[in-house]
């Protein structure tokens, strides 16, 4: 979900969108009806690297066996066609909050693709897609302090919604402006580490790896999210909503699945997100959530009506992420224009309760512990 960050506010414009309505969306929703989701294969996992206005990201999250939470990202983000810049971000989370969260950011430079565009190399950098197609290996050294050399290994099949896993924008379907796209790989194990200043975080354990694009400016596409990534001993659960703004209609979209080692249950776009509590930030007046919901709806590939739900307290927020204060001076004088803009990403993994998925596959009902990252982002009202 850092795709909004750092580089993607350049994409920002002093403008606000007339109001297309909900007409000019076309939801993946659409193609769900039919058909819900289709299995990934290597074709899906290319890099798109448009070149008009796009942000595009492939972000690697961590649940490691020693109970610590890590992500690995890279950004590529075009501004207009003119000028393209890329980022590897990493984060290592405090969960007991004795000491800040290592964040580190960095620009990447003479990037470059695979000749089949599923690999990404930039100095002392690459993210590779080994040749099967069923593991990521990601090696960074763009920062000392934070020195990636983590293999992720998919357990159970990627996916992505409908046919083509993208919502399209514009009032023209032959011809949009704009889309929004992901990809999940919603059970991994990993295996490597991150060397820091603390020592070395060993990230054997779980993960989860989503490929997203947002061929537009970001804050055309979304006002908010919601991102949910659950791993259980048995099962796996990831969810990625996103609103629009009232340009298009406030339409809510939603995109994950459930699936367990070497199986997907179900997926599709029909779930909901419920911010069950709010507290509200007193500093930027967004409804700060402290509570959460989430819900699936589905079919398994015999037919059988599936659902599953994922509720409880978020407890104390690991993060609150000033999107504005992360990018360069020259973005922000930019971005002061865009009317009512003021991202925040509020990032939670609750330590004290685990949460517990509950799924019902026709008349079997499972419940499972399980750890719990989030995302709630509000970018503009």
């Amino acid at each position: 979900m850092f795709k909004w960050a750092q580089a993607a506010l350049a994409n920002v414009a002093g403008t606000k969108e007339p109001i297309y309505g909900p007409e000019a969306i076309k939801s993946v929703a659409e193609e769900a009806k039919t058909t819900p989701y289709t299995e990934t294969t290597k074709n899906d996992l290319k890099w798109q690297a448009m070149e008009s206005t796009c942000v595009e990201t492939q972000c690697f999250y961590f649940m490691t066996d020693s109970g610590q939470l890590a992500f690995a990202q890279v950004i590529y983000s075009n501004v207009a066609g003119i000028r393209t810049t890329c980022q590897f971000n990493s984060k290592v989370f405090s969960l007991d909050g004795s000491k800040p969260h290592l964040w580190c950011s960095t620009p990447l430079n003479n990037h470059e693709f695979s000749e089949d565009k599923t690999s990404f190399y930039a100095t002392d950098c690459a993210v590779e897609l080994s040749e099967d197609g069923n593991s990521y290996t990601i090696k960074s050294l763009n920062d000392e302090r934070s020195i990636v050399n983590v293999t992720i290994k998919k357990t159970a099949p990627g996916f992505k919604v409908g046919t083509s896993g993208t919502t399209l924008f514009g009032t023209d379907p032959a011809n949009p402006w704009g889309s929004m796209r992901h990809v999940f790989w919603p059970r991994c194990v990993a295996e490597g580490t991150i060397a820091t200043p603390d020592g070395p975080v060993n990230c054997k354990g779980r993960a989860m790896f989503v490929h997203a694009l947002q061929g537009m400016k970001p804050h055309h596409a979304a006002a908010k999210w919601n991102f949910c990534d659950f791993q259980g001993p048995n099962y796996s659960a990831v969810l990625m909503q996103y609103t629009t703004p009232p340009s298009y209609g406030s339409t809510v979209v939603n995109v994950g699945g459930i699936v367990k080692d070497n199986e997907i249950i179900f997926a599709g776009a029909e779930g909901a997100v419920t911010h069950v509590a709010i507290k509200g930030d007193t500093e930027n007046d967004w409804p700060e959530p402290t509570a959460i919901k989430f819900e699936w709806k589905g079919a398994t590939k015999d037919g059988k009506q599936a659902d599953a739900v994922l509720e409880g307290e978020l407890e104390d927020k690991l993060d609150r992420i000033d999107v504005m204060a992360e990018v360069p001076g020259f973005v922000k004088q930019i971005v002061a224009g865009a009317v009512g803009t003021k991202p925040y990403i509020y990032q939670y993994a609750p330590q004290k309760k685990k949460l517990t998925l509950k799924l019902k596959i026709g008349e079997e009902e499972i419940s499972e512990e399980g750890y719990l990252f989030s995302e709630a982002t509000f970018i503009s009202a």
